[in-house]
C-alpha cells in the first residue's frame, strides 16, 4: 500500500529521515560511552548525579525523539511509491537491523534506570562492548539502503 500524495515530498522525507537517523546514531554512540565513565565513579557521588543528568537529557531531549522521528520518516518512505522494490531482499535485513536497533535503544534506557536507581549490574568492559553494537548495525542498514545487495 502506498500513498502517491506523498511522491511530491519525497526528498524532503527523505532529507527528514536521513537527519533523525544522524541524531539517533549520534546518541546511540555517545550513550554507551557515558555508562562507561558513570562505572568509574562512587554511586550517590556529586560526580554520578551529574552524569545522570546527562544520560538523562541525551535519551529524553535526543535519543528518544530521534529515534520516533527516524520511524516516522522511515515509514513515511516506505508509504511513498517506487521507493521500495517489494520483490527485492535487502529491505528484509535493513528492517530487521532497525528493529534491533529499537531494541538495543531500549537496552540503553533499561540501563540507564540502573544507573538512576544506583544499582548497575555491568562493567565498563561490558559497555565498551556494547558501544560496538551500534555501529555494526547502523553498517548493516547502510550497506542494505546503498548498494541493496539482493
Amino acid at each position: 500500500m502506498t500513498f502517491a500524495f506523498l511522491s511530491p515530498f519525497y526528498p524532503w522525507i527523505k532529507s527528514f529521515h536521513v537527519i533523525s537517523v544522524i541524531a539517533w546514531m549520534a546518541g546511540m554512540f555517545y550513550l554507551p560511552r557515558l555508562y562507561v565513565y558513570h562505572c568509574e565513579v562512587r554511586p550517590g557521588s556529586a560526580e554520578s548525579e551529574r552524569f545522570k543528568v546527562m544520560e538523562r537529557r541525551l535519551l529524553r531531549g535526543i535519543v528518544n525523539p530521534a529515534m520516533v522521528s527516524t520511524w516516522t520518516f522511515g515509514i513515511l518512505l516506505v508509504l511513498t511509491p517506487g521507493v521500495i522494490d517489494w520483490s527485492a531482499g535487502w529491505w528484509h535485513v535493513k528492517l530487521a537491523s532497525v528493529i534491533a536497533m529499537s531494541a538495543f535503544h531500549g537496552e540503553l534506557s533499561r540501563w540507564r534506570r540502573g544507573f538512576l536507581h544506583d544499582r548497575n549490574r555491568h562493567s565498563q568492559r561490558f559497555y565498551r562492548i556494547a558501544n560496538e553494537v551500534p555501529t555494526l548495525l547502523m553498517i548493516v542498514i547502510v550497506i542494505m539502503v546503498i548498494a541493496r545487495p539482493f
